[in-house]
């Protein structure tokens, strides 16, 4: 395929308002309409000399790939309606509302041969991307992402957040290994679902892995750490380093053990990828679009994520705080 790839975005919230304001933006893309159904906030959106609509019935010859951003329950419905008009689909996370609906969306992408990707943006910040460079025998990994409290969401923090991380943590463990425990707990605080959850997860591989999320915090964290027999690696996501601890010489210098001491050496990789996650999520799956190649999170890897995230969520031993809704 030659030319600009012509894009609708599906959805003009917060993401999908995200996606225009990148689609407008970035070479190689024309963006040709904003579908919503509610008109104005398309139009509000799109802006001047693009199409805002309530149903892309009218663009479906105009455009060869679409982004789905619109609430999960509409996920399967539209992204199907676009592989059978032969468009290729960037879906937001979590692929679909069921592993059902997800391995429709993939069985009907691949017999069309058209790129299905989701929109795992964490997998384009400059941090998380240069882990698989730099682990050599991981043992376990940690994750922890924290956020302030926000009444606009209303899913649950492990398909809101913690879905993040678990599709990071599946692409550092590789696709042969598979889930053979996992345990989680959780807290509902201030909203009908769960706001704060930990999860313990086993790898055939034996790699282990620990979740922290919570939209109880005061402040953003988002950080992965992976700990080696000879090293700890911890990316931030925040500010997209990563820096390697590898301890050198500990000492106890008293025999009573009251002072200790130790050496080592820090590393701070220069990452070659910085810049804004979402700008190179959309500029890679167009890229995909173009030369037919595989997107880097494909819809098999969004099933993957989705089945963990319903796997801990049946896990989850919910409490309550006392007044809590």
């Amino acid at each position: 395929m030659t030319g600009p790839i012509r894009l609708a975005v599906l959805g003009a919230g917060m993401m999908g308002a995200n996606h225009v304001r990148l689609a407008k933006s970035l070479e190689g893309i024309e963006l040709i309409a904003v579908i919503d159904q509610d008109v104005k906030r398309a139009a509000a959106c799109a802006g001047d000399g693009v199409q805002a609509l309530a149903d892309m019935e009218a663009v479906l010859d105009q455009i060869d790939a679409a982004v789905v951003a619109v609430p999960t329950v509409l996920h399967f419905p539209l992204a199907s309606q676009l592989i059978a008009a032969g468009k290729s689909v960037l879906v937001e996370k979590p692929i679909a509302l069921n592993m059902e609906e997800a391995q429709g969306l993939v069985d009907a992408a691949e017999e069309a041969a058209v790129v299905l990707a989701v929109g795992h943006i964490e997998r384009f910040n400059a941090a998380v991307a240069e882990l698989p460079r730099l682990i050599q025998d991981p043992i376990h990994i940690r994750a922890e992402r924290i956020s302030p409290y926000s009444a606009r969401i209303s899913d649950g923090v492990v398909m809101d957040l913690m879905i993040h991380d678990l599709d990071i943590v599946l692409s550092l463990v590789g696709p042969d290994a598979h889930v053979v425990s996992s345990s989680a707990t959780a807290v509902k605080h201030r909203s009908e679902s769960e706001d704060l959850a930990t999860a313990l997860v086993n790898f055939s591989n034996g790699v282990s892995a620990s979740f922290t999320t919570s939209r109880l915090g005061q402040q953003k964290t988002r950080t992965i750490e992976i700990v080696e027999s000879d090293a700890v690696i911890t990316a931030d996501l925040l500010r997209q380093d990563v820096t390697i601890h590898r301890m050198s010489r500990h000492e106890y210098l008293a025999d009573d053990g009251v002072r200790y001491r130790q050496s080592g050496v820090v590393e701070i990789p220069f990452l070659e990828t910085r810049g804004e996650p979402l700008a190179l999520e959309l500029r890679h799956f167009c890229d995909a679009v173009r030369d037919g190649s595989q997107p880097r999170v494909s819809g098999r890897d969004g099933m993957r994520a989705l089945e963990l995230a319903q796997r801990i969520v049946s896990d989850l031993v919910l409490s309550a705080k006392d007044g809590d809704k």
